[in-house]
């Protein structure tokens, strides 16, 4: 693998062989688009203005949408002239004095955020949840093996690492209770998920193929859908989650573009029956990325995403096949990530089985104070790990 000059940074996640993409502000200045390497943030937009890039003012930009309007050609030409940057002696000079440390800026949502869906893509989460609300009735519904269930959500309310989650209120009505009562979400839980960006829009009326995933898609980033349990058991029958989801999803500072998961890739665990014939073009495939869990400090559950069921690209052939236009700055996640073992689970209704079975400290949901963190890695092209950046929230009282 080519080697980098900047100091720190190789052998580390954040090497030459990921390079994702961010929006930071320091002292007071602009919003601006940036590209982490090791522990530092290229101020790029300087450095492709001497260079006369074409597209030099997207760096200029407070999100990453005009870059990621440009297309799969642009993104990859950059990331190619972004690595030879960071790798050519000859050009330290033009570069190091635009390198500036994290610590020295403040990181913003990366994404202005169009259309936001959340899908359903576990099968080992699908189960859990369908054994622990509907413990009468079959796990699955007739469907999910058939097609990437999903929801839309709020797209107003993604909010980037780090930003303070306030306790949710509506309504809640246990099964023993004869109505509803109004107040605080005793259930508040996470959702541990992978987020895709679409970077290319797409037609209103024209579907995006499965073989179309990488034309569309800019990359991926760690989201953390808030849930309150409670809400969402009294609301969901029969349209689906509302307002115990709508409230909050946390995403990471980072935007990690696709060419930097070349190498994480990998076939899905099987489908069955096989779907139909616009699911399967292409031969869709899953990602090796793993999950690390945290409450408090403790590492309470660690998901693989390999184990999902449905891939990204059969999630945008779904999402698009009745003709729904992609925007730019579509966000679409993939729903909790699970495994089948208790410390594989991506949500605390899972760990907890719906608050019977405390673990860690003795919690079942999350208690104000808390503070959850979400870490990612996948196999890097140059054969050691990257990092798609931490996701992180705290949990604040209920509002009166």
């Amino acid at each position: 693998m080519t080697r980098t000059w900047v100091e720190g940074a190789a052998g580390s996640m954040f090497d030459l062989d990921n390079l994702p993409y961010g929006v930071f502000t320091r002292g007071g200045e602009e919003p601006r688009v940036g590209v982490r390497i090791g522990e530092l943030v290229l101020d790029v937009a300087p450095v492709a203005a001497a260079e006369m890039l074409d597209v030099h003012h997207v760096f200029e930009e407070s999100s990453l949408n005009p870059l990621m309007a440009e297309g799969r050609q642009v993104r990859e030409s950059l990331r190619r002239w972004l690595t030879g940057l960071l790798s050519d002696e000859t050009e330290r000079d033009l570069v190091e004095p635009h390198l500036v440390p994290l610590d020295d800026v403040e990181l913003l949502l990366p994404v202005e955020v169009a259309d936001y869906v959340d899908f359903y893509a576990s099968l080992e989460h699908a189960t859990n949840v369908g054994r622990i609300f509907r413990p009468e009735a079959e796990a699955l519904l007739p469907n999910w093996r058939h097609l990437p269930v999903g929801y839309h959500g709020r797209a107003g309310t993604v909010v980037a690492s780090g930003t303070d989650v306030v306790r949710p209120c509506g309504q809640r009505k246990p099964p023993d209770a004869d109505a509803p009562t109004y107040g605080p979400s005793a259930r508040l839980d996470i959702e541990s998920e992978l987020g895709f960006v679409v970077g290319t829009p797409s037609r209103l009326g024209a579907r995006v193929p499965t073989t179309g995933f990488a034309d569309h898609v800019f990359g991926v980033l760690g989201l953390n859908d808030w849930s309150a349990r409670d809400i969402q058991a009294w609301e969901y029958v029969p349209l689906g989650p509302f307002l115990g989801k709508s409230f909050a999803t946390s995403v990471s500072q980072w935007v990690t573009p696709l060419e930097a998961l070349d190498a994480a890739w990998v076939d899905l665990p099987g489908q069955d029956p096989e779907p139909l014939g616009y699911l399967t073009e292409g031969s869709p495939r899953g990602l090796d990325i793993d999950i690390e869990v945290e409450l408090n400090g403790e590492v309470v559950s660690r998901p693989s995403y390999a184990s999902m069921y449905w891939s990204p690209a059969q999630m945008l052939a779904h999402l698009t096949v009745n003709g729904a236009s992609l925007r730019t700055g579509d966000l679409f996640a993939s729903g909790t990530v699970s495994g089948p073992e208790r410390d594989q689970r991506g949500s605390f209704l899972e760990i907890s089985w719906g608050g019977q079975e405390p673990f860690g400290d003795g919690h079942t949901f999350l208690q104000d104070g808390d503070t959850v963190t979400l870490r990612y890695t996948a196999p890097g092209t140059g054969g050691g790990r990257i990092s798609l950046g931490d996701v992180t929230g705290t949990i604040l009282p209920a509002r009166p």
